[in-house]
């Protein structure tokens, strides 16, 4: 009896989650400006969110050598003027050369393919008439192609513009999320009698251990492979050495998929400079991944987020489908905190109930 009790709770539970989707579909004029607000804050959110996960070690060092906080914050925000100073200057303008002359080099590399598609037809006799129509279509629309990527990819520019400068609130949030972050769990927790505060001051604790896990290592990680692949581009002499391994560390914070975007740019820069620069490059990609599989990963970030490959990629392409690049990018720690909430609410209902077993 109690079983099929609980069945028809959750039923219920379901019925009204999905008449409150429903409702909030088609009430959704009121909710319009919320969205709209939510939107306008939530790259400097999250941007701090990111950088508080980042820097609160920190803050927490310079404390227990009984440094005050504030001053443990000015000391944190001049590390990372001190490390933006040093990309600007060091990084930013061999990255900046190396993209110029990649650029300059596209109309070259789309020459060298249509001159390569033109002698593989005119040395094959037995082509199917299809085969040829399609080569040809492309080859005859190939700078048009072109085009059309290069004015996405100046369109992800002015996005991006667009993107930095509302990062300008992101040192105002992280000031008072460094400042005020301990005092978040309390308030939210006061309106609580004693024991359901203890149960929410503890979902709250392992949300923050799932966040901490997901956004150090993951990071972590991503620039630990970049230095590797530059290491690795830099011994065989690929061009745009640099470039290539800055963009493979921000795409591998994309998980489980990011290590296959980024080796497409270094494998197409290869093949023009010397075809058997994809076999280095597939080599040193394999030997990086490795590195990272074996050793960074399983010491930085552990198995805190306990997800299934099959689940990441299955999440991955949901998220993507519904929400592009975004989806892709918060999708997985989204469902690492969603996870994190049911099983502990999953945990605390049958402890409550007496049913330690299942537990």
């Amino acid at each position: 009896m109690v079983q099929h009790k609980r069945w028809f709770q959750t039923l219920i539970t379901f019925i009204l989650i999905f008449l409150l989707i429903l409702l909030i579909s088609a009430t959704d004029f009121i909710f319009d400006p919320i969205f709209k607000y939510v939107g306008a804050v939530a790259i400097p959110v999250i941007g701090a969110g990111v950088l508080y996960y980042l820097t609160r070690p920190i803050m927490h060092l310079l404390e227990k050598y009984k440094v005050n906080r504030i001053i443990s914050i000015i000391i944190v925000f001049l590390l990372l003027v001190l490390l933006g100073y040093l990309l600007i200057t060091y990084i930013a303008p061999i990255a900046q050369k190396q993209v110029t002359r990649l650029i300059e080099s596209i109309p070259e590399m789309i020459s060298a393919v249509q001159d390569f598609i033109i002698y593989w037809q005119a040395n094959q006799e037995n082509i199917p008439q299809e085969v040829n129509d399609t080569i040809n279509n492309i080859t005859s629309n190939l700078q048009t192609y072109t085009e059309t990527a290069m004015s996405f990819i100046f369109g992800f520019v002015g996005d991006l513009i667009s993107f930095i400068f509302s990062i300008v609130l992101i040192p105002f949030f992280l000031f008072f999320m460094l400042k005020d972050g301990d005092k978040f769990a309390p308030f939210v927790t006061q309106i609580f009698e004693k024991k359901k505060a203890k149960n929410f001051r503890e979902l709250l604790h392992k949300i923050d251990e799932v966040l901490t896990s997901y956004i150090q290592g993951q990071l972590i990680v991503s620039l630990c492979v970049g230095i590797l692949l530059y290491i690795g581009y830099s011994i065989i002499d690929l061009d745009y050495a640099m470039t290539l391994a800055l963009f493979a560390m921000l795409v591998n914070v994309i998980p489980f998929l990011g290590p296959f975007l980024a080796v497409i740019p270094a494998l197409i820069v290869g093949v023009f400079q010397d075809p058997i620069m994809a076999v280095w490059i597939g080599i040193i990609m394999l030997v990086a991944q490795q590195l990272e599989g074996n050793l960074v990963s399983p010491n930085v970030m552990g198995r805190a987020l306990k997800l299934h490959p099959l689940t990441v990629i299955t999440i991955i392409l949901a998220a993507g489908s519904i929400a592009g690049f975004l989806g892709i990018l918060f999708a997985v720690p989204f469902y690492a905190v969603a996870k994190t909430v049911i099983v502990h609410f999953y945990h605390t209902y049958y402890k409550k109930n007496g049913d330690d077993a299942l537990i």
